[in-house]
């Protein structure tokens, strides 16, 4: 019971020294390529840079209580700071005080929305949202983000919630590019490119192991970051307009209960609602992805309480919504994390950080941190994703396409809402007008295909239809209508069989409308049957006593059916098999 409670528990009582030394060398590696990332989020979500070390902290070793994943790196992540930007900034000024407040709250609304999720067993309520949706939200928002982070390399002033805001703001303050600056955030932005494609093979080249390797490449941000503080340290380049971060107070983060202001909850429920299956949807499949690589299993329900956990831990250490982040769970995954007691060091790690190198710090451009955004999310726009649904289906790229353009033109919001609600509606109007096939016998088997498709022998007197669809209120009555005018097309039809292999539910208002077209047919001298009825199904139609309305029967499989009411085609199917040499299957 108390492992059901605690997942954690589980692993703790498994813990060995094999554990421990891989989990040790993780988080060492994951500190390092977080420390810079925790700032650089923060700067993305509007917040002073400690927040986002804040952020780093507590919500790991939450997650490492409750959450079902061995290396899930849960923490600040870019889609969910633009977001936290986007939802707080109509609320308050950046650099205020309620800002900050906002944020938090904003965690906490998220954490108990998550966790409520998790103990109501909702998690596959993620499946609401279609992954050329997710796909096309988080290509948006890594143009949105790297766009918003041009001011900072830059050295300029500009702001804005949708692309062609940010690109007037910046069109006009292109006079006021301070040279330092852009030389600093396009120099870094160069040698993290530069690290990401080319530093593991040139270091592999030179001897290093292949874990050794990619360790170091993974530490480029942190060379960045000594690098351009020497830089504006040595040159005085903070009086040459250069911003840096400043002051970030020392410490552990504040332990405190949020602001507890029900008008501002009210306020930010909508976008904690967003932020939460956004981030819920992201964490979930990269937690899935590593688990398959070790034949582990992912509980998405424990994955709902266990991010909630960690959002409800931000919110009591000054932090703001965090979830998995794709990039950190790879870095620690491949540095052979194999509990999430790596997760609980890196907190550790991040923790000496805030209380002893802050200060270190205080000369850091925050062109280098607006570098690290943008080489970071620039690898999670995948425009060749829209040729290939294109080519797949023009109704997800039609959802995939109106995300995308509501997130560049309309803001985050705006954006996955119409995402998620036009893949509800193409849905709807696709499952409103079922895949409807009349199939025949083919010779020689007991199998049933679509007339179309195939060369089979169908029955005059007979009308055999496959429905590929559950029924239910959207196309019920339209396959009422379709199904009737079919039948009475032609007069030599004396029976219906809908065949139901692929129908795994019918609700009250198909029930109504299958019951009308029975008394229908029935006027018109036709017997309705139905065959190869799912066991669900047919419990539910015997609840509603549908056998009382039926004209005519159920049958087990279609080969049964249209043997009982026309022998002659089973029989003639037979016969053209053994003329034309076809060996009978079963």
């Amino acid at each position: 019971m108390i492992e059901r409670l605690l997942p954690g528990i589980a692993w703790m009582r498994r813990y060995d020294r094999i554990a421990l030394q891989g989990d040790a060398l993780a988080a060492v590696i994951v500190t390092i390529m977080l420390i810079p990332q925790s700032l650089a989020y923060a700067l993305l979500a509007g917040l002073p840079p400690e927040v986002g070390l804040y952020a780093s902290m507590a919500p790991l070793a939450a997650y490492a209580l409750f959450g079902s994943s061995s290396t899930l790196a849960v923490g600040p992540v870019a889609v969910v700071s633009l977001m936290t930007a986007a939802a707080v900034g109509d609320l308050a000024t950046v650099g205020t005080p309620e800002y900050r407040g906002a944020a938090i709250a904003l965690a906490l609304l998220s954490g108990v929305f998550l966790v409520a999720m998790g103990l109501l067993r909702l998690g596959f309520l993620a499946s609401l949202l279609s992954h050329p949706v997710i796909s096309g939200f988080i290509t948006a928002s890594g143009i949105l983000i790297a766009a918003s982070q041009l001011k900072h390399i830059l050295g300029i002033e500009a702001g804005g919630h949708t692309l062609i805001e940010l690109i007037r703001s910046l069109a006009a303050q292109v006079d006021s590019i301070n040279g330092p600056t852009l030389a600093i955030g396009a120099g870094a932005t160069v040698f993290l490119f530069w690290v990401r494609r080319s530093l593991k093979p040139l270091l592999m080249k030179a001897g290093f192991g292949p874990r050794l390797a990619d360790s170091t490449a993974k530490a480029g941000p942190v060379a960045a970051v000594i690098a351009t503080i020497l830089l504006v340290d040595l040159l005085a380049l903070g009086e040459a307009g250069v911003k840096v971060v400043g002051d970030i107070p020392q410490g552990l983060p504040p332990v405190a209960l949020p602001p507890l202001d029900p008008a501002l909850w009210r306020e930010l429920l909508p976008s904690a609602v967003l932020i939460s299956v956004v981030g819920f949807v992201e964490s979930v499949s990269v937690a899935q992805t590593l688990a398959a690589k070790r034949r582990e299993r992912i509980d998405a329900n424990r994955e709902l309480v266990g991010l909630g956990s960690a959002n409800l831990a931000a919110s009591l250490t000054g932090g703001y919504p965090v979830t998995g982040g794709f990039a950190r769970s790879v870095v620690n995954f491949d540095a052979g994390a194999r509990t999430p007691m790596a997760g609980v060091m890196t907190a550790l790690g991040i923790g000496l950080a805030a209380l002893l190198l802050t200060p270190l710090f205080q000369q850091l451009p925050k062109a280098t941190l607006a570098a690290t955004i943008v080489v970071a999310v620039l690898s999670l726009i995948d425009i060749p994703a829209l040729k290939r649904t294109w080519q797949y289906s023009k109704s997800d790229f039609a959802a995939m396409a109106a995300t995308i353009a509501m997130v560049l033109g309309a803001g985050v919001e705006a954006g996955i809402v119409t995402g998620v609600a036009l893949s509800i509606v193409l849905f709807l109007v696709h499952s409103s007008r079922p895949h409807m096939a009349v199939v025949g016998q083919v010779p020689g088997s007991h199998h049933f295909r679509n007339v179309k498709r195939h060369k089979v022998i169908t029955s005059p007197t007979v009308l055999s239809l496959r429905v590929d669809e559950s029924l239910y209120f959207a196309n019920a009555r339209w396959l009422e209508d379709k199904l009737y005018d079919m039948a009475v097309a032609d007069k030599a039809i004396r029976d219906v069989v809908l065949i139901c292999s692929a129908v795994n539910d019918i609700d009250a208002s198909a029930l109504e409308s299958l019951e009308a077209l029975v008394e229908r047919l029935g006027a018109a001298g036709v017997s309705f049957h139905l065959s190869e009825v799912k066991g669900p199904v047919m419990d539910k139609l015997k609840r509603a006593s549908f056998a009382g309305h039926l004209t005519g029967k159920v049958f087990l499989s279609h080969y049964d059916a249209l043997a009982a009411l026309d022998p002659d085609t089973t029989a003639r199917a037979s016969g053209r098999a053994a003329a034309e040499g076809i060996i009978a299957t079963p």
